[in-house]
């Protein structure tokens, strides 16, 4: 999946100026974006402050942290259920 070249400030700052008197058409056309890219942004970030985005995201890459160490977890206790059920 492509990353993006914003930061999460840089489109917080992009939002705003959206609400404000400015076309979605210029905008997209000073920061070099195409403008389903804008509404998506608005869509997933629309009314969040920028805190609340990196919180967010420190969310997400935990959570799949976690989930990664309980894959492990549950494959070790089914090698275990495995070797201690054949005698």
């Amino acid at each position: 999946m492509k990353r993006t070249h914003f930061t999460k400030a840089q489109i917080m700052g992009v939002l705003h100026h959206m609400e404000g008197v400015m076309p979605a058409a210029e905008l997209c056309r000073e920061h070099g974006m195409r403008s389903p890219t804008l509404y998506k942004w608005r869509a997933k970030h629309g009314g969040i402050d920028a805190s609340v985005i990196s919180e967010k995201t420190a969310m997400a890459e935990k959570n799949c942290r976690l989930k990664r160490i309980y894959a492990c977890v549950r494959m070790q206790n089914d090698l275990l259920k495995a070797a201690l059920g054949k005698k």
